[in-house]
């Protein structure tokens, strides 16, 4: 394999693995959260940080797409799997930086209680897991995947043609002629190869 072809590949499969990492954070246990009745609640990431499915999937789909762009639009992919990255870190410190705030509707859920200030006073302490913390290494890793995407763009061997649109060499005129003369005469009932 040459090494054009291993740095593709590479910047293929990066996005593939951050998107599968985020996700499954994103399924784990966040936050635990201890009530002031003695109660415990724990927040998953899919109540803490609902914008990490998004973010995770249209990094699956720029891969997709990365393997028919051309080099103008490789870079600009690679940008975009930047923001994407900064988007998972952004979900994960929201969640790390106020708990209670990211954790409100599993606690209203389990309480009854509506509205931050008056959750937020029914917590008596929170701990946070790791996972969000998995989650916003893997927002890193797709900021690094991204700009190294863009950097190497024009290392990438050559796309294939055969997703590019089709074009037709212009006919003739008298051929055109001889053609809709053919199904003209087909419609009048005379088949032209019976000549």
């Amino acid at each position: 394999m040459t090494a054009a072809r291993r740095v593709r590949l590479l910047a293929l499969m990066s996005p593939i693995v951050v998107a599968a990492v985020a996700m499954l954070a994103w399924t784990q246990p966040w936050v635990e959260l201890q009530l002031t009745d003695g109660r415990t609640v724990i927040a998953a990431g899919d109540a803490t940080a609902p914008a990490v499915p998004p973010f995770a999937l249209a990094g699956l789909a720029l891969v997709g797409a990365l393997t028919l762009a051309g080099l103008v639009f490789r870079i600009i992919l690679g940008l975009l799997q930047s923001l994407l990255g900064v988007g998972l870190i952004a979900s994960g410190m929201l969640a790390v930086s106020d708990p209670v705030a990211a954790s409100l509707a599993p606690l209203t859920a389990a309480t009854g209680v509506d509205g931050l200030d008056s959750v937020r006073a029914l917590v008596e302490s929170t701990s946070v897991s790791a996972w969000p913390w998995v989650a916003i290494v893997a927002g890193g890793a797709a900021v690094v995947v991204g700009i190294a995407i863009a950097a190497t763009a024009s290392r990438w061997p050559q796309r294939t043609r055969r997703f590019d649109g089709v074009k037709f060499a212009a006919e003739p005129t008298d051929a055109r002629t001889d053609r809709l003369d053919a199904w003209d005469a087909l419609s009048d009932g005379d088949d032209p190869t019976a000549r």
